[in-house]
């Protein structure tokens, strides 16, 4: 989180942006980020920071896959890995790992 910060500081900083509202991040329900520990987290990465008094929005990007085999989106962690449509079990990931920052909404 505190790359996350000074990123969005960085940011900021070289756009003139004095006063930011909120900080909206995007996290895929595969990441290795758990959201909960990064709202948990967050009150201290921007204590100090032109943040302080931003609020957190965070929005969970679903694991999302195709299907090798009969071409079918479907939701990874829903149906264990097994397309719905088929049964198969050959897939590719589209989407789901990502860690992103989505918005910073200025004041």
């Amino acid at each position: 989180m505190i790359n996350v910060v000074e990123t969005v500081e960085n940011f900021a900083k070289q756009n003139g942006i004095t006063e930011i509202d909120t900080l909206v991040l995007q996290i895929g329900e595969l990441s290795s980020v758990v959201p909960r520990f990064v709202q948990a987290c967050y009150p201290a990465a921007v204590d100090g920071t032109m943040l302080q008094n931003t609020k957190l929005e965070i929005e969970i990007l679903p694991g999302n896959c195709i299907c090798d085999n009969c071409k079918k989106v479907f939701n990874l962690i829903e149906h264990k890995g097994e397309c719905p449509s088929c049964g198969s079990e050959d897939w590719e990931l589209l989407c789901g790992r990502e860690f992103l920052i989505k918005e910073i909404v200025a004041c």
